[in-house]
């Protein structure tokens, strides 16, 4: 069968599925300049695939820029056509940084950190899924079994990350019923979650190939464990240096990282609606699953918003290079240029208006009537309260732009308006089928 060399440039919007157009790859040289047609209401089309509410109509015109530094050509050597895309920027057609292009809002947060502490984000996603290609085995998690039921998944999908870049750093089988996590090395800026769309995509990519599926719905069964997004985090100095750690201050954070910290503690109710931003994430961040459901920064504790990592003494390592901060009230459902981009914000806020922590304390203890009367706040308890924090939260505005809050609210409304008569163990069949 003859064949023809294409290539797509993709986006990941507000639903969090990645969309583009393909174009041969013969005229490549010549769309990194002009990119493909775009239209303002493709970023309104829902994870279920209707479009419901829409601010842009059927009017408006955009291009869909390729950045080459984003390229991803994975051949499987299976005979079936290469994985080969890139991500791109969403530009008007003067060639101007469209108000909703979701790249954009994180570069626009980055920058904005840079000008307000100087630092550069240095950031991992550590992501979880289901494979479908493997069986449930009672007392599989973390098992040998379960990593041999996975087959060749596994070697297939690493050595795909490794071809594209990505510097893999960990897959395991995890807690939850054929349930893995897969983990990359962290990166500068906007290329993190560049990377972790890659992520996403290659595990999906790799399992079609093998004739199943990666899913990564926030919770596939309401009584069953969720599947999350950890976001690591540290800074980068004008040097390249470390400078999230300082042993002689609280949490071990600088002046600076406590203040970006307590931006994002400040702001993590709104931050929700952008971090877990489907109805079935909410069946996730419940009590005892390990998942965040109050507002705090706390070491170690895997239930807390924000949870400083371990530092591993004894490798003799720099401890400054090691230390970081997880955000873990995050998932998949989440484009990661919005989930990051909205922490950074948030974490800018902090620095602006000189935040800071409470003083340590063992809030894992604290029984909730404790930790009200302490004023540590609860996460929201669905994706409707989650999006009432966000339209009251008058920085939203400034982080987003005014149009562009706007099309997300009313996205993420009109969604909830189509599966409100769903069950929650029918919303979470829907939602594996879209993610």
């Amino acid at each position: 069968m003859i064949r023809e060399p294409l290539a797509l440039v993709c986006t990941c919007e507000i639903a969090g599925r990645v969309r583009g157009k393909g174009f041969p790859l013969a005229d490549l040289a010549g769309r990194l300049k002009s990119g493909v047609g775009w239209v303002p209401t493709n970023t309104m089309i829902s994870a279920l695939g209707p479009i419901a509410d829409t601010p842009f109509g059927a009017t408006g015109d955009l291009v869909l820029v390729p950045d080459p530094a984003t390229e991803l050509n994975v051949d499987f050597e299976d005979g079936s056509a290469p994985e080969h895309w890139f991500l791109g920027d969403i530009r008007t057609t003067e060639g101007a940084p469209w108000q909703c292009c979701p790249r954009d809002f994180l570069r626009r947060a980055l920058k904005a950190l840079k000008e307000a502490a100087g630092l550069e984000l240095y950031s991992a996603f550590e992501q979880e899924f289901v494979y479908t290609g493997t069986e449930d085995h009672p007392g599989a998690p973390y098992s040998l079994e379960a990593w041999r039921r996975q087959g060749g998944f596994g070697e297939s999908f690493v050595a795909a990350m490794r071809i594209a870049g990505l510097a893999p750093d960990s897959f395991l089988p995890e807690y939850g019923v054929r349930q893995f996590e897969v983990t990359n090395a962290p990166a500068l800026g906007i290329a993190s979650a560049d990377r972790a769309i890659k992520v996403r995509e290659l595990a999906r990519a790799t399992a079609h190939r093998l004739g199943h599926r990666a899913i990564f719905s926030p919770i596939l069964d309401p009584g069953g464990t969720g599947n999350g997004v950890h976001i690591h985090m540290s800074f980068r100095d004008g040097d390249g240096r470390p400078a999230t750690h300082d042993p002689n201050r609280p949490y071990g954070l600088t002046k600076t990282a406590e203040a970006f910290m307590a931006g994002i503690i400040a702001h993590v109710r709104a931050l929700a609606a952008v971090t877990a931003p489907n109805p079935v994430s909410y069946i996730r961040l419940t009590p005892n699953r390990w998942a965040p459901t109050w507002a705090y920064l706390a070491d170690r504790d895997r239930e807390a918003s924000l949870r400083v990592c371990p530092v591993l003494a004894f490798t003799g390592a720099d401890p400054a290079k090691q230390f970081n901060v997880e955000f873990r009230p995050a998932d998949a459902a989440a484009s990661p240029w919005l989930a990051l981009g909205a922490v950074v914000w948030a974490g800018v806020d902090g620095i602006s208006r000189g935040l800071s922590l409470p003083q340590q304390r063992d809030i894992a203890a604290m029984a909730p009537d404790q930790r009200r009367a302490a004023g540590i706040a609860e996460l929201p308890h669905s994706l409707g309260e989650a999006l009432d924090c966000l339209e009251a939260t008058p920085q939203a505005a400034d982080w987003f732009g005014a149009a562009y809050l706007d099309a997300y609210l009313r996205h993420k409304r009109a969604e909830l308006a189509m599966v409100a008569d769903l069950t929650p163990e029918e919303l979470c069949a829907r939602y594996a089928e879209s993610y």
